[in-house]
């Protein structure tokens, strides 16, 4: 994946962690719960498609977004905290190129075929 999309991705994730740090939670709730949007793997378990489906959910900036902003306005700290949590593991899972899924197959994703941009980093790296 190419070193400018990483980036941006590490720079969203820092800002999930910044906005975190601004909540006065534990950071042992971020540490626990960090991995939780992972939860829509198990939609693979039904079939590809299914899997896709859920684990695009699970992992839209989009949504996350939308439940910070619910958090913030009704001054929900449990929607707040899930937002956040949800965009720094979005971002987190794109910036090592786990991108959004297509329903061919856990490996097809919107950054590209998850084996063929190994190989490309490998090339490129040299390793």
């Amino acid at each position: 994946m190419k070193i400018i999309l990483k980036l941006e991705e590490l720079s969203q994730l820092g800002l999930g962690i910044y906005l975190f740090s601004l909540t006065g939670w534990s950071w042992w709730w971020f540490a626990g719960l960090f991995l939780l949007p992972d939860i829509g793997i198990l939609g693979y378990a039904i079939n590809a498609a299914v899997g896709a489906h859920t684990y695009n959910f699970f992992h839209h900036k989009g949504l996350a977004l939308v439940l910070f902003l619910m958090g913030r306005v009704l001054l929900n700290p449990v929607l707040e905290i899930c937002g956040i949590i949800l965009f720094a593991h979005a971002a987190f899972d794109r910036a090592l190129g786990y991108g959004l899924k297509y329903e061919r197959g856990f490996q097809y994703t919107h950054l590209g075929h998850l084996e063929k941009l190994a190989q490309q980093e490998n090339e490129t790296t040299g390793t």
